[in-house]
Order: C-alpha cells, then structure tokens, then sequence
C-alpha cells in the first residue's frame, strides 16, 4: 500500500498461465527469433559531452547534473522548443535511439535534431543543466532500459528531476465538469523529498501518471 499519493508501488500479479503454453516448449527457432526481437529493441545513449566525441556510454564516471528537465510527448516537448530552448543558448549532447512498434531511428550515430529521437541539451553557461526532449514513443518493456541508461550517467547527489507532459482534459477525473475547466491547466505530483514550494496545485486523487512520466 502506497504511504503517500503518487508513490510508485509493485502489486503482485494475479495473471495466470495458459496450460497450453505452458506445457509448449519453445524451438530453437523461437529463441533465435526472441534473441534477436530482444536486440533490436535495446536503447542506445550516445553522448557528446567531452571534446565532441560520440560515444554510447558516460565514459570513465558519471558526470555531475544538478537540474534534468525531461518533457515527454510532442506537446510537452515543443514546449520547451518555444520558451527554454529560443530564450537561452543550449548545445545538443546526447541523443536516445531506439526502435518499437511507433517509433524508427535511423542507424546514424550523428547527433541532428529529429522528431524520431530524444534529444539532450545543456545549458552553456552552466553545464549541470540538461534537457531531454524525448518526442518519439517508448514501449513498455524498454521505459525500465531508457531510465537505467540515461540516469546511470548522472550522479544522483543533489539531483532535481522535472518530467513535464500531457494528458487529454477527458481523461482528467473530476467532480466537475470538464467543461468548465481551462484549457490548458497544470497539476503536480512530487516527491517527498522535494521540500520546494510547487508552482501549481497537486493532482489530485484519483488521477495518475502512466507511461514513461510515471517511472
């Protein structure tokens, strides 16, 4: 039981097992084909944080970030293309690749602005400060792969994370009607640990957060 709205909790899974595919071995074939499925949907990193070198690990240790600014969805993200990213100077320096049933990118391992990755971006005048625009689909089964690698690089020591995104106002669950709510509107979930004050109110219950906001 979740000691504080909007914690993340693990419920055990009541899904039962088919007794056909069960009692089903698999072929040699079929490993090879899940090997290979399995393969082509790992996440890769490529950063360029030092001399302008790509490379598809945070090198030697992970580097220092005191501000990580994540907007996920195209409307999240082009957010921050119209008021961060037009106001101040920002340099491109990482780039997220992956491949899923929404989403192709291509095998360059060029860092170029497209709709088909997510996108880091630091801040010049201080460097601590990164934005990730990550406007491409990501599946289920790769949002534990892209947190393990993107956050693997950072260390966590005064780390402060904002995750910005979108939801449609018909999936908002309130008492009111939803036709008398403006349009757009911003909620917050935080974590306990954040001791700031909030720039909007709190969602509130029974509302959540699903996808790769959520984990």
């Amino acid at each position: 039981m979740a000691t504080f709205f909007g914690e993340v909790v693990v419920a055990s899974s009541r899904a039962g097992v088919d007794d056909e595919e069960e009692a089903r071995e698999e072929t040699p074939e079929d490993r090879e084909i899940r090997r290979e499925l399995e393969k082509k949907r790992e996440i890769d990193v490529l950063w360029t944080l030092r001399s302008g070198a790509t490379t598809e690990s945070c090198a030697d240790e992970p580097f220092a970030c005191s501000k990580f600014i994540v907007a996920i969805g195209r409307n999240a993200a082009a957010f921050l293309s119209s008021f961060i990213l037009d106001s101040v100077y920002w340099e491109v320096v990482g780039v997220v690749k992956l491949w899923n049933e929404w989403c192709r990118t291509s095998s360059t391992t060029n860092v170029l602005p497209t709709d088909s990755f997510c996108l880091f971006y630091r801040l010049i005048s201080d460097p601590t400060v990164l934005l990730c625009q990550c406007s491409c689909y990501v599946a289920e089964d790769q949002q534990f792969q892209w947190l393990e690698k993107v956050f693997g690089c950072m260390r966590k020591e005064g780390l402060q994370v904002t995750i910005l995104s979108t939801c449609p106002v018909a999936d908002y669950k309130t008492q009111e009607s939803t036709l008398t709510l403006p349009s757009p509107f911003l909620k917050a979930l935080k974590t306990k640990e954040f001791k700031e004050q909030v720039c909007c109110p709190l969602l509130e219950q029974p509302n959540i957060v699903r996808d790769l906001p959520a984990a």
